[in-house]
């Protein structure tokens, strides 16, 4: 292959980079929901004509790993023609869970019959039907969770399948929200193979793929190299979900890592947890997501997030576990909080070979928040989501950051003033959780109280963690403090789901990061 010039190579990386970061922008300000808007649970990311990652947005770690994966079984399902997009949430199809709704369609350009790119939008939907507002619900089977989508056609030659649409919106709590933000989904679509077709103008489809293939190439000697540079050996590391919120006790989920030093590596969660009755399984695509996150985490450059990244590694995640679990598991918590233990057993592991570079583990948990009812003062049934942030761990150069999202999740909190604007509740706190962070040489950063008032009785369903254990500490660093969760006085368990009436206050206080270091 050419060899293509160091300056023109990331000259292309960032134009690539540009078009998820565009279509991002376009999703948000065109959304209907908060969510979406204002929390930013969203991602956008583009592939070349095999599904493998050319570029992605600096959006939502879990949602970008996985994508990947829903591109594939959307290209496999039929082929696509022009004008297309694809929708699917199925976990088992290489969806996170059934609120994550993921677009696809494909990019035809001057000169090739068949595809030449696709573009992929995945966007949280505040509700997508199912036993609780917010569809995440304390399910014991995905049937429970809301409406599953297999790849299925909304857009065929650039009409939106009226009927199909209809299906969709007929099976959800808020309709009106819902066709808004998918709209938006397609909006964002448009705008990605718009840059494309301007790209493949400009430069030339044979050039374009060219400096593609470089690029991803590029990635993976980087990776390769970081990997070569690690100690020789297995690293082991094990924690536990506090509980699968179906009556069953702890969750381990374990993990060895071995390096062969010629820049491979085998991530082996063999010794996980079988899958539970719970919604705490997730599926091997969300597996793959929370591994290649870490291991990117290791490279010290800003190198192009390609597929590449993936390549030297291979990660074995038995069938029927916690970690890639069968139909017809609950998944609901699977993407969101068994995830983020994935991340800390991985990062644990890591911490065997390289104590210097790993940090503590940091808060662990998404504290997700569902809710809904219905809204007399406005005259309309209301379904909201949110996740709430938590502390950081803390590492060998610094104390962790407090009130942060980390890992897994790259939303934001909901604002006070768009919360009370669009729904009858009312924030009474929202504050830092001041000495909630694990002591040691280097503190762990804090959590976050947050306190709502409730103007009308709702539904409500909490998904969260580390209420029993927190966060571990490094190097002689103490744990952060366990998160908690209150209904008045009353306490409430990390995973629960309850009728709250008006004037009733909810409270969640999350869990601070671990500390490092001894003091």
């Amino acid at each position: 292959m050419k060899r293509i010039d160091p300056v023109e190579l990331e000259f292309f990386r960032q134009l690539l980079t540009s078009i998820p970061e565009e279509m991002g922008a376009v999703l948000r300000k065109t959304a209907f929901s908060p969510n979406i808007k204002e929390r930013r649970d969203y991602s956008c990311a583009i592939y070349d004509a095999s599904g493998e990652t050319l570029a992605m947005g600096d959006h939502m770690p879990v949602h970008l790993g996985a994508m990947p994966a829903s591109v594939k079984h959307a290209i496999a399902a039929a082929p696509l023609n022009p004008g297309d997009v694809v929708l699917l949430n199925d976990p088992f199809r290489g969806g996170t869970h059934l609120p994550d709704i993921t677009a696809v369609s494909a990019v035809f350009v001057e000169g090739r019959e068949s595809p030449a790119f696709y573009t992929a939008s995945r966007a949280h939907h505040s509700d997508v039907g199912g036993m609780s507002p917010g569809s995440m619900p304390l399910a014991s089977e995905i049937y429970q969770e809301g409406l599953r989508l297999p790849p299925v056609r909304l857009v065929r030659g650039g009409n939106v399948d009226a009927d199909l649409l209809a299906v969709i919106l007929a099976n959800v709590r808020t309709p009106a929200e819902r066709e808004g933000d998918l709209r938006a989904q397609l909006a964002a679509m448009k705008r990605g193979e718009l840059r494309l077709r301007e790209l493949t103008a400009r430069y030339g489809l044979a050039h374009l793929e060219t400096c593609a293939r470089a690029l991803s190439d590029y990635s993976e000697r980087m990776m390769r190299a970081v990997l070569a540079s690690m100690p020789r050996g297995q690293f082991e590391f094990e924690d536990y979900l506090d509980d699968d919120g179906a009556g069953g006790g702890p969750v381990p989920v374990r993990v060895s890592i071995k390096f062969d030093g010629r820049g491979r590596a085998v991530i082996d969660f063999t010794g996980s947890s079988p899958q539970r009755d719970g919604p705490v399984n997730a599926n091997l695509a969300v597996t793959a997501s929370a591994v290649s996150y870490v291991f990117r985490c290791l490279l010290r450059e800003d190198v192009p997030a390609t597929g590449g990244l993936l390549r030297p590694l291979r990660i074995v995640a038995p069938e029927g576990t916690v970690v890639n679990a069968l139909p017809p598991a609950a998944m609901a918590a699977g993407n969101v909080e068994t995830s983020q233990r994935i991340t800390d057993v991985v990062l644990g592991a890591l911490a065997h070979a390289i104590p210097e570079r790993i940090p503590a583990a940091s808060s662990g948990t998404m504290n997700n928040l569902s809710l809904g009812g219905w809204d007399a003062r406005r005259g309309r049934r209301f379904a909201w989501y949110e996740t709430i942030a938590g502390g950081m761990g803390a590492s060998a150069a610094h104390p962790g950051q407090s009130a942060v999202h980390t890992h897994m999740t790259n939303s934001w909190n909901t604002p006070v003033e768009a919360f009370e604007h669009d729904y009858p509740l009312r924030i009474r706190q929202y504050r830092v959780r001041r000495g909630s962070g694990g002591t040691g040489k280097h503190r762990g950063g804090d959590g976050i109280v947050r306190e709502f008032e409730f103007l009308t009785s709702a539904d409500v369903t909490l998904l969260a963690d580390r209420r029993l254990r927190g966060p571990y500490g490094l190097a002689g660093g103490r744990t952060g403090v366990p998160g908690l969760s209150r209904l008045g006085a009353k306490r409430l368990p990390g995973k629960t789901n309850l009728r709250v009436r008006s004037g009733e206050r909810l409270t969640i206080e999350s869990p601070g990061g671990g500390g490092f270091g001894l003091e």
